[in-house]
């Protein structure tokens, strides 16, 4: 096939107008174009209102391709790639079938490799299945009734599952597709293959990662829901086993620990174990909303429904540190994702369809090790639990602490909302953040907010919803691991965003599937 990067159309366009782009480049006919596939579609403001959609795609001809190449000239043309990533395969078998810790996107890649390469994991999940995880977080949106066994952090699919389901990264590794294709044949739009920006949303993700555990379990695997695991067992500074809560012990030598970010009593055990680890900067800060007409207007310079709804990136660099935007949830909602009783903590997610009324993103701080009040490997750690602790003790309740952009630059209390209706749920209680939040958090959040208002006009309007806190952005701490991705505990494979080494489902997956290649490698 040939790929041609750099079509040009406007938003109102029909894709099929794509296929006579490309035989107009090529100095064909378009009745020789026989397929045309889209490799990446992306939107360009950058002369706004004047916005476009720039694709690339392949096409498949009638004719020698290396001819028409040549022929044409076309110096946006050229020959397409072929190679692509294959999931490795063993002849080899394991005397004890690998242990998989957690079911969230590093572990379930990790156990679809290893389930695919014929090894039969047994994947232990402290939290339930999809389908009954969601029905434990509807009712706690619904009454503030928190299961601290199944929740938005714990249960199949990770805390990945109850947000925008971004499937973006800044890493350029060859397993990406593979990933992506994935997410398709388990149930995700297959615009995620070409999109610059792919998301699934938490609706499909519900389905999708259902899927992914059949395909574990028809290769061989096996998946335990409501499973936590407790203890490690070792022989020197070998693994040969797991306990769990319910006193079961679970015979392994090789174990792949995915714990996710929020497995703060399994970082408690590890530690008293004298696991090697160490603490790690991270970022704390607040949810904040907006119009999602707001942001379309500013992004786009105008209101067209041919066109997505609008995203965002943003940081500010200040003396100390720097604020910046995550995990941007276009048409989304803030939502409760405590995960320990006593303890208020906000996050963002979005639905496939991304058509809710506001836009909301983490606006977080960064934060070094020096600056933890708390000593210690677990330092971050505690220092997300006072904060949490504070947000709750301010009503007493799940209801999150909430105050408009206006009020919080003026240190004024809130008392309710202005045109921007904060969404999340069970509800928010009006107050001053900076009874909530660290000072050093207030202070660089109040100087930032109207310095990024210079970048997206409108981000720093009075209106806007600030609602705290957001303290779950990253893991606080690194397991540490070797070359050959293990612990100082040989056959203990740290993994994944929880311990440290990725940040958002499309790393974690890959590092998930990393970790499942060194495993067969070493077979």
């Amino acid at each position: 096939m040939i790929r041609i990067r750099d079509i040009v159309m406007p938003p109102e366009h029909n894709p099929h107008q794509l296929g006579y782009e490309a035989s107009q480049l090529l100095g064909i006919s378009a009745s020789r174009i026989r397929q045309v596939k889209i490799v990446r579609r992306s939107v360009d403001a950058r002369k706004k209102p004047d916005v476009k959609i720039i694709y690339t795609i392949d096409v498949a001809v009638d004719g020698n391709e290396k001819r028409i190449l040549k022929l044409s000239g076309c110096k946006r043309a050229q020959l397409a790639p072929t190679s692509f990533y294959k999931p490795p395969k063993t002849d080899k078998t394991m005397a004890k079938r690998p242990v998989v810790i957690g079911f969230g996107p590093a572990g379930m890649f990790a156990a679809l490799i290893l389930a695919n390469a014929g090894l039969r994991p047994i994947v232990l999940e402290r939290g339930e299945d999809a389908a009954s995880r969601n029905a434990r977080v509807e009712h706690f949106f619904a009454t503030g009734e928190l299961d601290v066994k199944s929740n938005v952090q714990f249960g199949e699919g990770g805390a990945g599952t109850f947000s925008d389901g971004k499937l973006n990264t800044g890493v350029n590794n060859p397993r990406i597709g593979w990933i992506l294709s994935q997410f398709v044949k388990f149930g995700a739009r297959d615009n995620i293959l070409y999109d610059a920006k792919p998301h699934v949303g938490t609706d499909v993700l519900l389905t999708v990662v259902q899927n992914l555990r059949a395909r574990v379990i028809k290769l061989g695997g096996e998946v335990r829901f409501n499973t936590h695991v407790t203890g490690l067992m070792m022989d020197g500074d070998r693994l040969t086993g797991v306990k769990t809560a319910d006193g079961e012990e679970i015979p392994c030598d090789t174990a792949v620990l995915a714990i996710g970010h929020s497995a703060r009593d399994t970082f408690e055990m590890l530690d008293t174990m004298g696991i090697p680890m160490e603490p790690k900067a991270f970022a704390m800060g607040v949810r904040i909303e907006h119009k999602q007409s707001m942001i379309d207007e500013a992004q786009y310079g105008m209101d067209n429904p041919a066109l997505p709804s609008a995203d965002y990136k943003l940081v500010q660099h200040l003396d100390d540190g720097s604020v910046y935007t995550f995990c941007m949830c276009p048409g989304g909602y803030v939502v409760a994702a405590a995960s320990e009783a006593g303890r208020v903590v906000t996050n963002g997610m979005s639905y496939a369809d991304r058509d809710g009324e506001n836009a909301n993103a983490a606006l977080l701080v960064t934060l070094n090790p020096e600056e933890f009040p708390y000593e210690g490997v677990l330092g971050g750690m505690h220092w997300q639990r006072r904060i949490e602790e504070a947000a709750y003790n301010a009503s007493g309740s799940y209801r999150a602490p909430a105050q408009t952009v206006g009020d919080f630059l003026n240190s004024v209390p809130s008392t309710g909302p202005g045109a921007v209706r904060p969404t999340y749920r069970p509800g928010v209680h009006w107050c001053d953040l900076h009874d909530v939040l660290p000072e050093k958090i207030s202070r660089s959040l109040a100087e930032a907010l109207p310095k990024l208002d210079g970048s997206l006009k409108g981000y720093a309007s009075a209106d806007a919803v600030l609602t705290a806190p957001e303290t779950r952005s990253s893991s606080p701490v690194r397991i540490l691991r070797d070359e050959s991705r293990q612990s100082r505990i040989r056959g203990l494979y740290p993994t994944g965003e929880g311990a440290g080494y990725a940040g958002g489902i499309m790393s974690a997956a890959i590092d998930g599937i990393m970790t499942a290649e060194a495993i067969i490698e070493a077979l």
